[in-house]
């Protein structure tokens, strides 16, 4: 243990670029998920053009991160197509003619360039949560603590998986984090520095992802109790009316700083909306809003006479196009989303769903640590409170408060954002409870360090070999699935060859497999003209595939890498002999959804077996003329 805190810097170094080597390779082995095919068109055209009218669902710090490489890349954006001119947030359609080359008239960009290049800040933004995570265990329980944490980031399979899309994921998780840690800073220390610092973090979490707005009242909450415990003898600033009784000073010092990081944090936002939007007609704006938000419902009306009174009133255009993001946000969690869970079809969500997912996708070493260092650190509550007075609680608990504040926070928001989620209507991914990872990891490594400290000198012999074999069954989980990392599922759920059975979309298939089924079709058909060692003999023995009948889900278009050698195929077409290649979405979608009289869905297929995969998410089959009777 001694020789991991002499080395700490060189352990993280190594970490870190293990994760940026894994992140990299995979991001250049995986085709366009279905979600980039929005962000990454509007991402150029937000720091291109100044123009917000893709995708305003989603706040534009990250897009514009990814949007920056594209930059220096020779790119043409469809500008003068109906959709981007006279369209309504027509991102679907622009992705494709940005991206994908989907019509003769428009010039074709590279895409493999577009995706890898506007990946790459994402996974430098990982890379940033990462070094936080050591930085902020370091300064709770020491150099072991903050590589414990570090660790646990790094070699978690799922935000390996995540760590590089253009999406919203890891960035909410990390800039939550990053507004977190400063907001702790603040409250040990209002300074005025602090107050700053704290303003400014909580306006790129806000940035980032809408679902931040939920930083307010919590942040709120907690100034509120941590200036209720704290003890009065603590020096005031000067700024602090010396008339009023301590404990009103402390907390009006708190309250009003905390309303001045609120206004930093919206001017902070304002700034970033008028350099997204500075050459966005109004017009655009009231159109979204009118779309959107159709209908006479009460609350439908007083969006749309928001929206448009903000975009018509000078200097508020931006926060215009801030509120109709959070407004669509709300109004697509109310409504849901068709997925597949667990043998059901539906856009109702469970409650079942995000714990289920939960402990089935996260790595079995992870959920390990997580159940013991829970244990004990309810066996040191337990034994803390015993023999205490009831009349002591409150000083109890304020000493505790103010000593681990950090733990509180932490504690409060995976519980709170876990509510959240559950009771949500939104189920489609674990990717949605990314924001409390970095804090299980904080809380872990914080109270496995403790442990370690506090018995090393009795049982040092036993928690060094032990600690030795966690992390390397930890490394052997992102080792043993590269690159399948999106399809990761543990052992319990049956890995990732069976996870699908339990939930598909992004916890399975995004459609990053394409480049893995062009590479199928190519090795298969090698291993026909010549004998290669590590052909499949089972294979060898089927046809080659010229034509291959392709149902895919994703962001990319499949003639990018199969010019010429597919025919898209649907679960409800007459079935034919050939080749099928099927992804996991729609195969089990199509057989568990609730379907009209007549309709088919792909039962046949699952009935005679899959012959091969594309990567994990991509069905294989070979039906012969004899397999259609």
């Amino acid at each position: 243990m001694h020789l991991m805190k002499r080395h700490a810097a060189w352990i993280l170094f190594g970490l870190l670029a293990f994760y940026g080597i894994i992140s990299l390779l995979v991001s250049a082995q995986e085709s366009a998920t279905f979600d980039e095919k929005a962000h990454i068109p509007s991402a150029y055209s937000y720091v291109r053009y100044g123009d917000m009218r893709l995708n305003p669902e989603h706040p534009p710090l990250l897009k514009d991160l990814a949007g920056l490489p594209l930059l220096f890349l020779d790119v043409k954006f469809p500008l003068d197509t109906p959709e981007w001119q006279n369209g309504i947030n027509e991102q679907w359609t622009l992705g494709d003619l940005f991206m994908n080359c989907t019509r003769p008239d428009i010039a074709c960009n590279d895409s493999d360039a577009i995706l890898f290049w506007s990946r790459l800040p994402i996974t430098l933004v990982a890379l940033l949560l990462g070094l936080f995570l050591f930085f902020w265990g370091r300064e709770l329980g020491g150099a072991l603590a903050g590589l414990i944490a570090a660790a646990l980031f790094v070699l978690d399979p799922n935000t390996i998986a995540h760590g590089h899309y253009v999406t919203t994921d890891i960035g909410i998780a990390a800039f939550l984090f990053f507004a977190f840690y400063f907001f702790v800073h603040f409250l040990k220390r209002p300074s005025w520095k602090n107050v700053l610092l704290a303003g400014c973090f909580l306006g790129l979490a806000e940035l980032t992802k809408f679902s931040a707005v939920l930083l307010f009242p919590i942040f709120g909450l907690f100034a509120l109790l941590y200036a209720l415990t704290k003890p009065t003898a603590t020096p005031q600033s000067d700024t602090t009316p010396s008339r009023l009784h301590p404990r009103f000073s402390i907390l009006f010092e708190y309250l009003s700083k905390y309303a001045v990081m609120v206004v930093v944090c919206f001017a902070l936002i304002s700034i970033v909306y008028a350099l997204n939007t500075w050459n966005m007609p109004a017009e655009k704006t009231i159109a979204n809003a009118e779309l959107v938000f159709a209908g006479e419902r009460p609350a439908k009306v007083f969006a749309r006479e928001t929206l448009t009174t903000l975009a018509t009133t000078p200097g508020l255009a931006p926060m215009a196009h801030y509120f109709l993001g959070v407004f669509m946000v709300f109004s697509r969690v109310a409504g849901g989303n068709t997925f597949y869970f667990l043998g059901t079809v539906s856009d109702t969500a469970s409650p079942y769903y995000f714990p289920i997912i939960f402990a089935l996708k996260e790595s079995l070493p992870l959920l390990f640590l997580l159940l013991v260092t829970t244990g004990y650190t309810l066996f040191r509550i337990t034994k803390a409170v015993s023999g205490k007075q009831a009349s002591d609680f409150f000083r109890v608990f304020a000493e505790s408060f103010q000593a681990r504040i950090t733990q509180y926070l932490a504690l409060f928001f995976i519980l709170f954002y876990s509510y959240v989620s559950i009771t949500g209507n939104l189920n489609i991914g674990f990717r949605h409870l990314f924001p409390i990872l970095p804090f299980l990891y904080l809380l872990i490594a914080k109270t496995l360090a403790d442990f370690i400290r506090r018995h090393m000198e009795q049982s040092g012999y036993l928690i060094r070999p032990l600690f030795a074999l966690l992390f390397v069954s930890m490394l052997l989980v992102p080792l043993s699935v590269y690159p399948s990392y999106l399809s990761y599922y543990n052992a319990i759920a049956g890995g990732n060859e069976n996870g699908y059975k339990i939930a598909t979309d992004s916890n399975y298939d995004w459609g990053q497999d394409l480049k893995h089924l062009r590479n199928f079709i190519d090795e298969h058909n090698q291993c026909l003209k010549a004998d290669y060692l590590g052909c499949d003999e089972r294979l060898v023995e089927l046809p080659p595939i010229d034509t291959i009948r392709l149902d895919y889900f994703g962001g990319s278009n499949p003639a990018l890498y199969l010019p010429g050698r597919y025919t898209a195929w649907h679960s409800d077409n007459e079935p034919e002999s050939g080749w099928y290649a099927v992804s996991a979405v729609f195969f089990q979608e199509s057989i568990y959804k609730h379907k009209a009289p007549g309709k088919r869905g792909y039962e046949w297929l699952r009935d005679l077996g899959e012959d091969a995969r594309a990567g994990d998410s991509i069905f294989i089959f070979y039906v012969s003329p004899d397999d259609l009777h």
